[in-house]
């Protein structure tokens, strides 16, 4: 960390801004990993010679409050605990986050719709930050496909755990009659790489087409064909970028996103945990559901990966996923451990 600390005090540093953005961010992840531990040492060692004193004194009302900031630091051990499965070497990498409406027609892109929020609220509670790549609106209501670019340290590692379907029950405000629908979304989520991948992509094997923006935007946005969407032939992954007003740097970020997506995949051969998180996921419908969202007849979200579930569905709508993200991670070491020894 001081290491990173001298070299962004050079003089000059900021003079090369993009090698200037990867030491901060570097920095960034040092420290979400390094300073919440030497926080808990020192507090354990306060924790100690407050114990020892209170012992000496038999205070009990001191003892009893003591009891009280273990638990804490408890919580926090814990956390910490979480940040060491977050292993990968992809895990402290940014990402390209992307929410995809499936079965349900007007239903799921409303229920897309929801998501969106619902993440972009976890994004500020947890101080990352995001923008928009590309968005397809629904016909009707909400939104047909979104795609983020999400930074902050451990972006990836902690949205790549909600890659997959996620299944609503509700009663649908878009029925006359008022009764239960189920709608399906996709999740998915790639890690954001600089140079440090090697993916060759021929230009014989790229069909790339212009076209005007959709949605909010600038008039010069909406009114030239900025927009770029780029198809890799070979594999039919296709990737869009809109939200740039130059038709180059909308190029350039869709290229990231293909590199990314194509890395991936070659890693699904290689990787049985990687192939599960990011291959085929199937149709995005019934019995792909890696999460439940239930509004009605009762209320209650849950993982059907982990089971782990709750009941205040309002809180997991306003952001609060973490436990169902920390269930996840901790499913995945056991996992891995449990195939280790095999």
């Amino acid at each position: 960390m001081e290491k990173l600390q001298s070299e962004i005090a050079k003089e000059g540093f900021w003079d090369n801004p993009d090698n200037a953005q990867k030491v901060v961010s570097q920095l960034s992840i040092v420290k979400a990993i390094v300073e919440p531990a030497e926080e808990l040492h020192d507090e354990i060692n306060d924790l100690k010679e407050l114990f020892e004193l209170a012992m000496s004194e038999s205070d009990q009302n001191e003892l009893c409050l003591l009891e009280e900031s273990l638990a804490e630091a408890e919580k926090k051990c814990d956390q910490i605990e979480l940040t060491g499965l977050l292993a990968r070497p992809e895990d402290t990498k940014n990402c390209f986050f992307g929410i995809h409406a499936g079965a349900g027609g007007t239903e799921s892109c409303d229920w897309a719709n929801m998501l969106l929020r619902m993440y972009t609220r976890y994004f500020d509670l947890n101080k990352f930050k995001y923008q928009e790549i590309d968005i397809v609106p629904g016909e009707e209501a909400g939104i047909r496909s979104i795609t983020l670019r999400v930074s902050g340290p451990f972006a990836f590692g902690k949205l790549s755990c909600e890659t997959g379907v996620h299944r609503l029950v509700r009663i649908s405000p878009f029925d006359s009659n008022k009764r239960r629908h189920t709608s399906f979304v996709a999740i998915d989520c790639v890690p954001e790489f600089d140079d440090d991948i090697d993916i060759e992509i021929e230009d014989d094997d790229l069909r790339i087409d212009f076209f005007r923006a959709s949605g909010a935007g600038g008039q010069h946005v909406n009114k030239t064909s900025s927009a770029v969407r780029i198809t890799h032939l070979p594999t039919g992954i296709v990737v869009q970028c809109q939200n740039e007003r130059s038709q180059h740097k909308n190029k350039s970020q869709a290229m990231k996103y293909l590199q990314a997506k194509l890395y991936m995949l070659e890693q699904q051969k290689r990787d049985a945990e990687i192939e599960k998180l990011y291959g085929n996921k199937g149709e995005i419908a019934w019995g792909n559901q890696i999460r439940s969202y239930v509004f009605q007849p009762y209320q209650m979200v849950k993982d059907h990966r982990t089971d782990h579930q709750v009941g205040n569905v309002e809180a997991v709508m306003d952001g609060d996923i973490e436990g169902f993200i920390e269930s996840y991670l901790r499913y995945r070491a056991k996992i891995k451990h449990e195939k280790n020894k095999d």
